[in-house]
């Protein structure tokens, strides 16, 4: 991946089932893994291409077939997530997202977000969600035959749709970049801020922390100073390669390091766990570390090269000079994915099981928003806030501790050798692999709010510019 280009944080999927009413059927295993088009990378974006395993359209009841537990690859829709992360219980108290907003930024489009989004909705029973697509730059118009364009689109349509599940009545604003590189993800990313477009921004992209111009990191880090400033809450995915990231020159290879713009101290870094939960009810169950490497994926984390260890971070075992990552997680897992509607996969209305901390971000986003409604003012900068309580007894109250599994990754050079990179251990506590763990987000929430910075934080914020 050359320097000056935005590696979009691919979301992983495996296609389910063309249907117009939402029933899937079973699901068989695939590679669910992103290649790179080696030897025709563009100087300013970097191609990828989803590989997806159709499931066959068979309907079982009022479930999904891979909402079975001895479903090959299992799935969860809005219902289960909710319940398993506590949402729902917020959602039964008046608490949807009302009159707040949530920025979701993308590049290239998905021309069919806005049907897929109704059909998503129709699908799992939710009121339709105030959707707003913004393109700031103009629109690269949409190749279906250019891959990199189709998996922005399977970005757009996890992002926006699970948003909405998350915080059903808050408005999403998507912002669309004309192109994935670093320069017009960051032209988007100003036009939101500078309009103050949201209460919170989603970001489910990024690279390898040394693969980005010094000068646009410097400009980026600026920009999310002034974010904060207004109080906007901003979160970005952790990556999908375990402890590495792609090579900044695009050959295929991978190397040691975290991924930006997680790792900027003024962003919440989302992580990712497979979640074992009941198929049908959404129970919660338990939570490992996401690593699945039949499926060439694991959850980000690691420490940042460019940014010291905020203040939040002091005190904290393992963390040493450095900014670590990522601060919190989400069910991220492939076999555990959540249920999206995408069109542009080239069959309208097919509905996809899509994993990667892509799905985390969007979705700590919807809680945001949730949290924004109920306090009656945005949350703002959150890190000091799960730091103060993730040293407290609270944090086993508030958070899913995952304490099994790592995020080391491993795959095969050109010359198909396996190299390994050594990846970081779940423990007690904070660590490298999944932060503080995933929310209950009822107890979350109540202790959240008046532990966040909302608008009394200049102090802080001055220390991390």
């Amino acid at each position: 991946m050359p320097k000056n280009s935005f590696f979009r944080r691919m979301p992983r999927v495996l296609f389910a089932s063309t249907v117009m009413l939402g029933l899937l059927a079973s699901v068989t295993l695939g590679t669910g893994q992103a290649t790179h088009a080696a030897g025709h990378v563009n100087p300013n974006a970097v191609t990828i291409h989803p590989q997806h395993v159709y499931a066959g359209n068979v309907q079982d009841g009022p479930t999904f077939r891979c909402q079975s537990a001895t479903a090959a690859v299992r799935c969860y829709g809005p219902q289960q997530i909710r319940t398993a992360y506590n949402i729902q219980s917020v959602l039964d108290s008046g608490i949807t997202g009302k009159g707040r907003s949530i920025v979701i930024v993308d590049a290239f489009s998905a021309p069919s977000i806005a049907s897929d989004l109704q059909l998503f909705d129709k699908t799992f029973g939710l009121q339709d969600a105030p959707l707003n697509i913004i393109a700031p730059d103009g629109l690269t118009p949409f190749d279906p035959n250019d891959d990199n364009q189709v998996g922005w689109s399977g970005e757009i349509s996890l992002d926006v749709e699970w948003a909405h599940a998350v915080a059903p009545d808050a408005t999403i604003n998507l912002v669309l970049a004309k192109t994935n590189s670093d320069e017009d993800i960051l032209s988007a990313t100003r036009y939101a801020v500078d309009h103050n477009l949201g209460d919170v921004i989603s970001q489910s992209f990024g690279e390898g922390e040394t693969c980005v111009d010094p000068k646009l990191l410097k400009k980026e880090h600026q920009l999310f100073f002034e974010a904060t400033q207004k109080h906007i809450t901003l979160f970005a995915s952790a990556g999908d390669q375990g402890s590495s990231q792609p090579s900044c020159d695009g050959s295929g290879n991978y190397f040691l390091s975290a991924s930006s713009p997680a790792t900027d101290p003024l962003v919440t870094s989302v992580g990712g766990t497979q979640l074992i939960a009941d198929p049908v009810t959404g129970a919660y169950q338990s939570e490992v570390v996401w690593n699945e490497p039949q499926f060439g994926s694991a959850g980000g984390g690691g420490f940042s090269t460019s940014y010291h260890k905020p203040f939040y971070q002091y005190g904290i075992p393992g963390i040493k000079s450095f900014r670590g990552e990522p601060d919190v997680s989400y069910n991220a897992a492939i076999n555990g994915g959540v249920l999206t509607v995408w069109s542009e996969s080239g069959t309208p209305g097919a509905i996809y099981i899509f994993g990667g901390t892509s799905a985390g971000s969007p979705q700590w986003a919807g809680i945001t928003a949730l949290g924004a409604q109920k306090a009656n003012h945005r949350l703002g900068f959150l890190n000091p806030a799960f730091y103060l309580i993730g040293h407290t007894s609270l944090a086993k109250q508030v958070f899913h501790d995952t304490t099994v599994g790592d995020n080391g990754y491993a795959y095969a050079d050109a010359n198909g050798n396996t190299v390994t990179i050594p990846g970081y251990s779940a423990t007690k506590g904070w660590d490298a692999a999944t932060g503080w763990g995933t929310p209950d987000v009822s107890k979350l929430l109540s202790v959240l709010i008046p532990f966040s910075c909302g608008e009394n934080n200049a102090a802080n914020i001055a220390s991390l510019h």
